[in-house]
């Protein structure tokens, strides 16, 4: 059994993670390796998104109703990709999901670089 605090590392991860697709999405459909690539190189290689983590979250997000995926191939190829789209819910979770994002970002800012006193 996990303590509390594992438990809330988690979320904080899955949650972070869930924004980071989201946002991925706003670009266009895209599969899951594109989604992964994406975040890779948006982030200079700091994150890289294992694919352990990044289907469970995938599917996560498509049983909340934040993305749809349907299969299929694309011009040229011969293979079939899932494809993943931001639905309207979606958005609306990634703006509410990016308005805590920065107040989290500025309050962690306060505390790791206050202001000068005097």
């Amino acid at each position: 059994m996990q303590s509390d605090d594992t438990q809330r590392k988690l979320e904080l991860m899955q949650g972070t993670l869930d924004m980071l697709i989201l946002r991925t999405l706003v670009l266009g459909p895209a599969h899951g390796h594109e989604i992964a690539k994406h975040i890779q190189r948006t982030t200079e290689d700091v994150l890289q998104v294992e694919h352990g983590s990044l289907y469970p979250a995938l599917h996560r997000l498509e049983r909340k109703g934040w993305v749809s995926a349907k299969w299929e191939t694309p011009k040229g190829g011969k293979r079939e990709f899932k494809y993943y789209r931001l639905t309207p819910a979606g958005k609306r979770q990634l703006t509410a999901e990016h308005s805590k994002w920065r107040r989290l970002v500025a309050s962690i800012g306060r505390v790791m670089e206050p202001a000068k006193e005097g």
